[in-house]
């Protein structure tokens, strides 16, 4: 999967088509991510006891396929490829303007699923 937790992705398909938001987590084995604030869902608590009901709103998993890495410098989606550095680590790189992406991804978390 070339998408990371916190790459800035817009939605390319899907009621949420055109928002943009940051990758929270990942499940590579489903193939499928959670991006803030995108995908919302309800859910109805019951009432118990001292607890009054309540509606909860979070975000749901969305198939990877659906989003698109954004362009650090031209803010517009493209793709993503790799180039091998002289010390034998990989570097992700935009295809629209090169630039890397990198230095933009601040934590790293992965999710087993």
């Amino acid at each position: 999967m070339k998408i990371k937790v916190g790459d800035k992705v817009q939605v390319i398909t899907g009621k949420d088509k055109g928002k943009t938001g940051k990758i929270m987590e990942i499940s590579a084995k489903r193939n499928r991510v959670k991006v803030e604030k995108i995908n919302l869902k309800t859910k109805h608590i019951k009432k118990r006891y001292n607890q009054p009901g309540e509606k909860i709103t979070f975000e749901g998993f969305m198939d990877a396929s659906n989003v698109m890495v954004l362009d650090p410098k031209s803010n517009k989606p493209t793709r993503v490829k790799y180039n091998k550095l002289a010390n034998g680590k990989k570097e992700r790189l935009t295809v629209k303007s090169g630039s890397s992406l990198e230095n933009s991804v601040s934590a790293t978390k992965k999710v087993k699923a």
